[in-house]
């Protein structure tokens, strides 16, 4: 690790410089804000077109906020995106189950007996 005050090398886990005496601090740590894009997409195909598009909205402008500097911008849509792909997997789920149900259903009651 490198002083940023005076550039002397230092031992990683130094907790001040060796040369000049001064606090040496570790880089921030950059925060990661998923953009669940990929989530939004499939849900939109597979499970419920309305309620994906609105995660695909939300999900691609996690990255642009991100470009922008605004962090909490990006932290809400990214938490929107993933709400909606939610609520759209939920759907088809819950849409798929009651198809199969009035299927196996009709089959029932249309088979002579």
């Amino acid at each position: 690790m490198y002083c940023t005050h005076c550039g002397a090398s230092n031992k990683e886990k130094a907790a001040e410089c060796v040369k000049c005496g001064q606090p040496l601090s570790a880089a921030p740590v950059a925060e990661t804000i998923p953009n669940y894009l990929v989530q939004a997409i499939l849900t939109a195909v597979c499970c419920c077109v309305p309620f994906g598009i609105v995660a695909i909205v939300y999900a691609a402008q996690v990255n642009s906020k991100i470009q922008a500097g605004d962090l909490e911008g990006a932290r809400n849509c990214s938490r929107l995106a993933k709400t909606w792909s939610w609520v759209a997997f939920g759907c088809g789920l819950v849409g798929g189950v009651l198809y199969l149900m009035l299927s196996v259903l009709g089959a029932v009651l249309d088979h002579p007996h």
